[in-house]
């Protein structure tokens, strides 16, 4: 069993531990938050709309809706391994920054800077309310803390994040490219697809405005627009 030293350390370099109110770490997060999932589907969104809003009605055949949903499952599972390998990235270089932070702060000359290392690591209004004596005891409590590891490194739960950034990408494909699959007329295969995205949009825009704390309608109709304007931005530019 770990000492409470011990899980200190782990939670800090990201290694799986109960969470602790007071580590620094960001152990007690979810794989990916809210604003991350919300912001994943949509990408798949207009990546998959790019394909969509190319095809011609009037012109495509079932050979041309075939490629284009070879198109876009295979650029939605490319962007998806993108993503996911980002990700990784984003997390390791969080972790590098933490592990820097803090051995800056144990190898700090006195207190105060150490104090003013602390601060400047935590969310601005959260160090706004923080008294000396509360960043004193931080700092000694990480002081407390066993010898850090050389470099950082990723662990169980930021490849999980990456899988799920990855499926995420990947899976808001299919709603959209559903009706190709199951309506052999192009145009009503075409209305339906476009009316899941559009309703696919509205849900995910008032699910973000909900978390930014904002009008769920606003940010609903807000997407849709945005939605609209990306897919055509990107069809204009070859996309």
């Amino acid at each position: 069993m770990l000492g409470s030293r011990d899980r200190e350390s782990e939670s800090f370099y990201g290694q799986p531990m109960p969470p602790l109110p007071s580590a620094p770490d960001e152990s007690s997060k979810r794989v990916l938050e809210p604003q991350e999932r919300i912001s994943e589907v949509l990408f798949g969104l207009v990546m998959v709309l790019t394909f969509t809003g190319s095809l011609s009605v009037a012109e495509a055949g079932r050979d041309d809706v075939r490629a284009m949903l070879i198109g876009a499952l295979g650029c939605n599972v490319a962007w998806g391994v993108i993503d996911g390998v980002l990700y990784l990235m984003s997390s390791l270089a969080q972790k590098g920054r933490n592990l820097t932070t803090f051995k800056a702060v144990r190898g700090a000359a006195d207190s105060r800077a150490a104090q003013r290392l602390i601060a400047a690591a935590l969310p601005p209004l959260v160090a706004s309310v923080l008294e000396p004596a509360e960043l004193a005891a931080i700092h000694q409590r990480l002081l407390r803390l066993p010898e850090p590891p050389r470099t950082a490194r990723l662990g169980k739960r930021d490849v999980l994040g990456a899988v799920a950034v990855f499926l995420l990408v990947f899976l808001s494909t299919f709603p959209v490219a559903v009706p190709f699959l199951l309506v052999e007329h192009t145009a009503r295969a075409v209305r339906l697809s476009n009316a899941v995205a559009l309703v696919m949009l509205a849900v995910a825009g008032a699910a973000y405005g909900r978390v930014v704390g904002r009008s769920a309608l606003g940010f609903a109709a807000a997407m849709v627009m945005l939605g609209g304007l990306l897919v055509m931005l990107a069809i204009v530019l070859g996309g």
